[in-house]
This record gives C-alpha cells, sequence and structure tokens, in this order.
C-alpha cells in the first residue's frame, strides 16, 4: 500500500505538469485528450497492473524501482499520444534537460518547452515556462459556418448558451431597458444586499446581471467560461474587475493630492490648462460609464495592482492556449501627475517644433533632420549647450524621430527634469518644458515605468498580449509615448504590447499614422485596438470649462468616419507589406466595435484588398453579456474573434456591473435587436423541444 501510495503521488505531480502545459488540439482529438487526462486522474487500471505483477512476484512484492519504470513508460505513451511525439523523447530519465519542440517559424509560432515529469522547480520563472502554451495543431479541417454579414442568425448567435442563459439575457436587458431602474441601479443594489443578506444577495446576482457580464469570482471558476467560449471559437481578453466603491468627496480628494507635484503646481509660461488639474473635473468617473477609473492613494496600492494584472496573465496563459490577452491601465500603475506632466512635455515639445519650423504634429512628421536643426541654431555659433542636445536626439536615415532619448527614459535611469530640456533659439540658454521634479517623484516615475516592464516582460513569457488602454486625453500623450516604447523593446518578433486609439478624437488618425511610421521605421511590430472611445462627455465639458479646444468629433457620423478611416490606413499598409513580399503580421489591428456597420466594413475591407482571417492581422473584439450576436458568429465563420472577459467577486463588481447597466441602457437600439434574437431563439428551442439543449461546439480559434 506504501507503494501505491507512491505511485499515486508520481501520479498526482505528472498531472499536475500536464494540465499546467497548456497543449492545444484539434477537435477531432478532443476525446482521444478526455480520455488520457482521465487515465491521469485516476490510478485504477495502473494499481491493478503493479497488483497483478506483485502476486505473481516469487518474492510477492515488487521493487521501488520497477514499479517506478512502469510508470515512466506509461508517462511516456501518456504524452506521446497527446503531443504526437515518439515515445520515449523528453520524458524519460532523472536529468534536468528540457525537451524542445520547434514549431514551423512560418507560421509565427514560437518554440515552447515542455517539462519533463520528474523535474518540479518552484521558481517563478519555470512556473510561468509552465503555463506557457503550445500552437495549436488541428489534426483536419476545423468546422466553419458561414457568416451571415446582416447577423441576423439567432441560431449562430446563441448555440453557445443554454436556454436558461438566454431567458436570463432577455430579463436583463429587459431591466436594461428602464431608464428609472437602471438611473438608480447602484442604490438599488445595494438596498437589496442590505435586505437580502450577503448569501441572498449573492445567488440572486449570480442569476441576473452578474451572471450575465461576469466570468466568475476567481482565475480557477472562470476556466470552464473560457473553455466553452474556445470551444465556440472565441477567445478571451482577461480583466480582474474588481473596482473601488468611493465617494465623490474622496475621489476628488485623492486625485487633487495625487496630480500636483510637493513643489507645487507650477503653471510657468507656456503653460497648457488641460495637462493641470481642476477641481471639478478631478472626479474622473463624472460621465464615464463604459470605463473603469483608478484613483492613486499611494505607491503600496500600484504594487498591489501589478501583482493583479500579472495574476490575470498567468490566468489567460493557463486556459487560452497562448492566444489570450489582457488589459491594463497605465493609471493603475503611478502617480497621475506624472503622466499629466509628461503629457505637457509631449505637447510642448510638439510646439516647440511648430514654432522652429512650421507644420504642425509630432515630431517625426515634419521629416527633418539633424542638418536642418543645425541650420536653425547656426545663428547661436559654436554653443555646447546645442551640441549636446543634438547629439541626444533620435534620428535615421528619413529623419529625426524624437527630440528627446525615450529609450534612455524608459529603459535606463534618466532624470526627467534634466532630460526635457530645449534651446532657446534666441539665445541659445537651456530651458526646461517640464517644471522642476522633486527626487522622490522621480523615483515614483521610475517605479511605475518598472512597474510596467514587469508586466510585457511576464506577457512575453507567458505568451499573452497586453492591451494598454486609453485614457482621458491629458493622459494620453503620455500613455502612447510610453506604449510606443514598451513596443518597440518587446514588439521585436511578434506583437505583445498593443496601444489603444479612440476614434471619437480629432487627432487620431494622425496619431495612428505618425505610430505605424515610427513602427516601420524603427522596426519593431504595431499592434492597436480601435475604439470609438469613453470619455466623451467628460471631454467636451472640460475642454469648455477649462478654455481650451475640443478635442472630440463634432458628431456621431464624424467619429464613424474617422474610424473607418482609420481602420482603412492600417489595412492599406497591411495590403503594401503583403505585396511587397514583407510580415504582413507587423500590423496587427483588433476592431474594437458593438457596431455592426464597423464591423461590416472591416470584412468587406479585407474581402476586398485579399486580407483573409488566416492572415492573423485583423481580429474583432465586444464585451462578454453584449452584442453575442456579433461576436459568435465571427468566430464560427473563422474569424478571429474575442470577448472581453472580467471577473472577480460579486460584490466588488457591483461598480462594474453598474457602469454595464448604464452603458446599455445608451445603446438601446443594439439592445432591441440582441431581445429580438434571443426571444426568436428561445421561441425556436420551445417549438422543437430543445428547451434542454446543451452546447457543444467543436470550432478551434483562428
Amino acid at each position: 500500500m506504501a507503494l501505491l501510495r507512491s505511485l499515486r503521488t508520481q501520479r498526482t505531480t505528472t498531472y499536475l505538469i500536464y494540465s499546467r502545459t497548456s497543449v492545444n488540439v484539434s477537435s477531432s482529438s478532443s476525446a482521444a485528450v478526455a480520455a488520457i487526462r482521465r487515465s491521469l486522474h485516476t490510478t485504477t487500471a495502473l494499481e491493478v497492473d503493479v497488483q497483478a505483477n506483485s502476486q505473481s512476484s516469487s518474492n510477492q512484492e515488487l521493487q521501488h524501482g520497477q514499479a517506478a519504470s512502469i510508470l515512466r513508460r506509461r508517462q511516456q505513451h501518456l504524452l506521446s499520444r497527446l503531443i504526437g511525439t515518439p515515445v520515449g523523447v523528453g520524458v524519460g530519465g532523472g536529468s534536468r534537460q528540457h525537451a524542445r519542440y520547434v514549431h514551423s517559424g512560418q507560421n509565427g509560432r514560437q518554440s515552447h518547452q515542455l517539462v519533463q515529469p520528474e523535474v518540479i522547480d518552484e521558481t517563478m520563472r519555470e512556473k510561468r515556462q509552465l503555463g506557457k502554451s503550445a500552437s495549436p495543431k488541428p489534426t483536419g479541417t476545423p468546422q466553419r459556418d458561414p457568416l451571415d454579414v446582416s447577423f441576423n442568425d439567432p441560431i449562430a448567435a446563441f448555440k453557445s448558451k443554454t436556454t436558461w442563459e438566454l431567458v436570463r439575457a432577455y430579463m436583463v436587458y429587459m431591466i436594461c431597458s428602464s431608464e428609472k431602474l437602471v438611473e438608480h441601479n447602484m442604490t438599488l443594489l445595494k438596498l437589496a444586499r442590505n435586505l437580502l443578506g450577503q448569501r441572498l444577495f449573492v445567488l440572486l446576482m449570480k442569476s441576473s446581471f452578474y451572471g450575465h457580464f461576469v466570468a466568475g469570482e476567481n482565475r480557477h471558476t472562470i476556466v470552464p467560461t473560457l473553455e466553452r467560449l474556445r470551444s465556440f471559437g472565441v477567445k478571451p481578453i482577461l480583466d480582474y474587475s474588481v473596482e473601488e466603491d468611493i465617494t465623490q468627496e474622496e475621489a476628488e480628494k485623492r486625485e487633487v493630492e495625487s496630480s500636483v507635484s510637493s513643489a507645487g503646481d507650477n503653471k510657468e509660461e507656456g503653460a497648457m490648462p488641460q495637462y493641470h488639474v481642476d477641481k471639478s473635473f478631478a472626479d474622473r468617473r463624472y460621465k464615464v460609464s463604459s470605463a473603469r477609473t483608478y484613483f492613486y492613494l499611494n505607491e503600496a496600492t500600484c504594487e498591489r495592482n501589478m501583482e493583479t494584472f500579472i495574476k490575470c496573465l498567468e490566468a489567460v496563459s493557463g486556459a487560452t492556449f497562448g492566444t489570450g490577452i489582457t488589459a491594463i491601465k497605465l493609471t493603475a500603475l503611478g502617480r497621475p501627475q506624472l503622466l499629466l506632466q509628461l503629457s505637457e512635455v509631449i505637447m510642448r515639445t510638439r510646439q516647440y517644433m511648430e514654432d522652429l519650423m512650421g507644420g504642425q504634429g509630432n515630431v517625426l512628421t515634419h521629416h527633418k533632420t539633424i542638418k536642418d536643426l543645425e541650420k536653425y541654431y547656426a545663428t547661436l555659433g559654436d554653443n555646447k549647450n546645442v551640441q549636446d542636445f543634438l547629439k541626444n536626439v533620435t534620428s535615421d536615415k528619413e529623419g529625426i524621430l524624437h527630440l528627446f532619448p525615450w529609450s534612455g527614459i524608459v529603459d535606463e535611469d534618466s532624470q526627467l527634469s534634466d532630460t526635457f530640456r530645449v534651446p532657446d533659439p534666441q539665445t541659445g540658454q537651456m530651458r526646461r518644458l517640464i517644471s522642476q521634479i522633486p527626487p522622490k517623484e522621480e523615483e515614483m516615475f521610475r517605479n511605475m515605468i518598472r512597474r510596467l516592464n514587469t508586466i510585457v516582460k511576464t506577457a512575453a513569457e507567458l505568451d499573452v498580449r497586453i492591451m494598454i488602454d486609453a485614457e482621458q486625453t491629458y493622459f494620453q500623450p503620455a500613455i502612447s509615448r510610453i506604449t510606443l516604447e514598451m513596443m518597440r523593446k518587446y514588439n521585436k518578433d511578434k506583437a505583445i504590447v498593443f496601444n489603444t486609439y479612440q476614434c471619437y478624437l480629432r487627432e487620431s488618425f494622425r496619431e495612428v499614422g505618425t505610430d505605424l511610421e515610427q513602427a516601420k521605421r524603427q522596426n519593431f511590430y504595431f499592434g492597436a485596438k480601435l475604439v470609438r472611445g469613453a470619455y466623451m462627455e467628460q471631454e467636451r465639458a472640460r475642454a469648455q470649462a477649462l478654455g481650451y479646444p475640443d478635442p472630440v468629433n463634432p458628431t456621431y457620423e464624424a467619429t464613424t468616419d474617422m474610424y473607418h478611416k482609420t481602420l482603412s490606413e492600417c489595412l492599406r499598409r497591411i495590403k503594401l507589406m503583403k505585396d511587397c513580399g514583407d510580415d504582413a503580421r507587423k500590423i496587427g489591428i483588433m476592431v474594437a466595435s458593438h457596431n455592426e456597420d464597423t464591423v461590416r466594413f472591416a470584412i468587406e475591407q479585407m474581402n476586398q484588398i485579399g486580407i483573409s482571417p488566416e492572415d492573423k492581422v485583423i481580429c474583432f473584439g465586444q464585451l462578454l453579456g453584449m452584442c453575442d450576436y456579433i461576436t459568435f458568429p465571427l468566430g464560427q465563420a473563422g474569424y478571429s474573434a474575442y470577448k472581453y472577459i472580467p471577473y472577480g467577486p460579486v460584490e466588488e463588481v457591483l461598480p462594474y456591473l453598474s457602469r454595464r447597466a448604464q452603458e446599455n441602457k445608451g445603446v438601446l437600439k443594439k439592445i432591441k435587436k440582441e431581445k429580438r434574437l434571443l426571444m426568436a431563439e428561445i421561441r425556436r428551442r420551445l417549438l422543437r423541444g430543445q428547451l434542454f439543449y446543451k452546447p457543444k461546439g467543436n470550432y478551434v480559434p483562428i
């Protein structure tokens, strides 16, 4: 019996290692894989073999070494069936060497490591390597359905749902259609919690809003949802959606304190009002329903946020076979004052270039060289300050990319106060574009960059992509600049880091074009998520109150045109790369939209210029619980489709649920269509006796 217990222990260790090594298989082999995993779960057959050998042995006892050999051969056999590797390769023996399986570079896949069953190292790096996923290797043609681009097929939309889930969705949308209920939803939720008690309240929420919009409470309970999504051709963008439920007064207090330097808010000559905090708009949740807001408390909170994002990465890696994404916000990782100051520096630099050379836009759009700059400074003579400044300008053969060494700012310990200085064209004296930053706040900036580097490095190790969310325009120049530097650093072989562009902004097209140009010239993979935007009402109100130009497009139609124009430019560049024989995957775009006209436009453009889903350069994304009639037909037709998957404890995601209710109130037209399709599918199942339909998908995400 001691021997059997030993075998059980070894078998359990083996199963844990297999389960952490996320090997993707095709739908046609799913039954075999399930059988293999069941055989790893049970010891019955192996124990019978051992007992039989024990009884037939002349000593009536099987030696431990013999038993281990039997177990090892069984492990080799199971492993060879699971991943298609010849028996005996990379499993036997007691050494610490790893077996490496290299997939075809033509398909852009990475090599992955398979850890031997005998070796268990508890270091974080090896735990992450175990979570790393192998590329899918389907043995046959995966199931594909024709796509109804009118998105009016209820069967395609809801074949992944049980009938109860359809009824629940219909009830949720009915409630979201009531303006009175939605307007007071947070008050009603808190009242229900007090009246019902925690246990009944949690049960109620899981049967309604929480169950519809949230995948589960933790990284383990969400796995069934992720697996079912995958079986219907849909991949996840994971987000731990716990939000602080703080009062407006507390939010304003935190924001004001963390947005002003300890040296004071010194508005020097040339200061731009939009990049300075205003108490009237300090609660950044004002008129924002579709985006989460982080309020800075202290550095320890930022460290916890970093750890939460890393746990999201590990959860995605362990359940998505190398196709998952995690969304993060930069305001969760550091003091907002630093983003405000950095954003102002960037915009004042652009103003400096415009004053010096004319034109508009980002520095690289001027297409000026260092020699051009020298001509502008020629009247200053042999000025040492100017010469030192020119040495740090980032340029290539086509011209100047940046006036400042951004790589040093992100990679090294450059001091912000000393870096952002430019020569005065009249006097040659160096003038600051940023107010003096105290040493403690310089250290806070370094901490923010360190946290982001840690997250992105972990994502690269786990083969998970990072989408850095867009935020308000007064933060966005800094967020985009830092994100582009992370792309330059980590997107060397594939797109790991994605930036987000809000197309309700007037400058969206120009910003995307500039960043595409930088990616081309600095030779890194460019990843972009295109959204309409989350802060429109707040941005307009703030611009009017503080007296700076409204950054938002004037109409909804203008925003749609901006979205389509920006997407078309990305597709045009992808086509050029394909036509030239370059790697078209150097540009990756997510069409993150709940607007079916925009999704149709993207599909039509792909067809016109010859971009197929298999090129893996365009993907689509919607929120969990919203617009299933778009996401699932896309995934089942072979397009790369994602759901934004929130998770977290019931009571801690109430602010998220409140925002979802508010957002749905604002898209009543979409709700009407979704309700119509839901009712059509419920009626169809009722008439056909399929009320107890069990979803079972056989799709492989692209």
